[in-house]
């Protein structure tokens, strides 16, 4: 990824979401005390519900003399996810950082690893700038075209996008609920008849299991699906798993990318990816971990180079 020169942050605005998979007021507190302890000011807003996080990025950065410079994102890849709907049509006038606080947190892991965000977010605050820990880098983005909404994680048809809907049904918290969602769901999941393109190039046409289209390597938080992506090149990573895999070996292949191997899985990189349903159903999609009930046959990705401004570690 590339550094990017940009001044330390001045004011920040922290943005809690309750509903996030592990979200609690005494972390908006830690989160807010340790702002507010480097900068001039640190103002918390908490979402209300779904495109709230979006209005209260845009309204804190229309404003006139008191705008923040940083956004503090606490929450999963949902609320990252809304985060960025708000920031990056601002063009740069404010950053990001992430908090994991939600159920898998893989847009937190691809930038962060493991470290703990008191870690991160500390050397943001005090380390940041030329020969920091902490370095601002931009990172490319995705548009989805049916929607013109930003993707920043990922975007993933088939069984990681149904798993979704499992999860929401299990009474199990973090990247536990998803992993065995994830299971669950591919226990006799049925491929759909797919086609993925990738700069006007049919890449993949047949039974489909997955096609993730990205951004991150992480889905879940511990799935590798992308593990060759890269976060600023300039293209998008599509990887297919077809249907001469068995789904319910997806979930263990994935941990530590074995599904690489397989004749049945297709890796291809582009600007322009279409991931198309040929017998005219709907396209079971998410993206960021929100699963997109407004998709019809067919979701066309368009890459937006250097696009999100986000805090990340120093490259070493």
């Amino acid at each position: 990824m590339a550094d990017t020169a940009a001044p330390a942050p001045t004011r920040a605005l922290v943005l809690g979401n309750p509903a996030s998979g592990s979200h609690s007021p005494e972390l908006v507190e830690e989160v807010r005390q340790l702002c507010a302890s480097y900068l001039e000011r640190a103002e918390v807003h908490l979402t209300t519900g779904p495109g709230d996080a979006t209005v209260a990025v845009r309204r804190a950065l229309e404003r006139t003399d008191d705008a923040p410079d940083l956004i503090v994102a606490i929450g999963g890849d949902g609320t990252v996810r809304e985060v960025v709907q708000g920031l990056v049509p601002a063009d740069g006038c404010a950053t990001l950082a992430v908090v994991p606080g939600g159920t898998g947190n893989s847009g937190y892991k691809m930038l962060w690893g493991e470290r703990p965000w008191t870690e991160s977010l500390k050397a943001v605050l005090t380390d940041s700038g030329i020969g920091g820990s902490a370095r601002l880098r931009r990172l490319d983005l995705a548009r989805l075209a049916e929607t013109r909404n930003y993707v920043y994680l990922g975007a993933c048809s088939g069984v990681i996008a149904d798993a979704l809907l499992t999860a929401k049904r299990l009474p199990l918290t973090g990247r536990e609920r998803y992993a065995r969602a994830f299971a669950d769901t591919a226990d006799g999941y049925a491929p759909y008849p797919g086609r993925v393109t990738v700069d006007g190039r049919v890449v993949h046409e047949g039974p489909t299991v997955l096609a993730n289209v990205g951004g991150g390597p992480y889905r879940g938080g511990l799935f590798h699906v992308l593990p060759d992506s890269l976060l600023d090149d300039g293209l998008l990573d599509v990887c297919v798993i077809g249907g001469d895999v068995p789904a319910a070996e997806v979930p263990e292949l994935t941990r530590e990318a074995a599904h690489m191997t397989h004749p049945a899985t297709v890796y291809a990189r582009g600007r322009r990816i279409t991931v198309e349903r040929t017998d005219g159903g709907r396209l079971p999609l998410e993206h960021d971990g929100e699963y997109q009930h407004g998709i019809g046959a067919a979701a066309t990705f368009e890459v937006l180079p250097g696009a999100l401004p986000v805090w990340a570690p120093a490259a070493p």
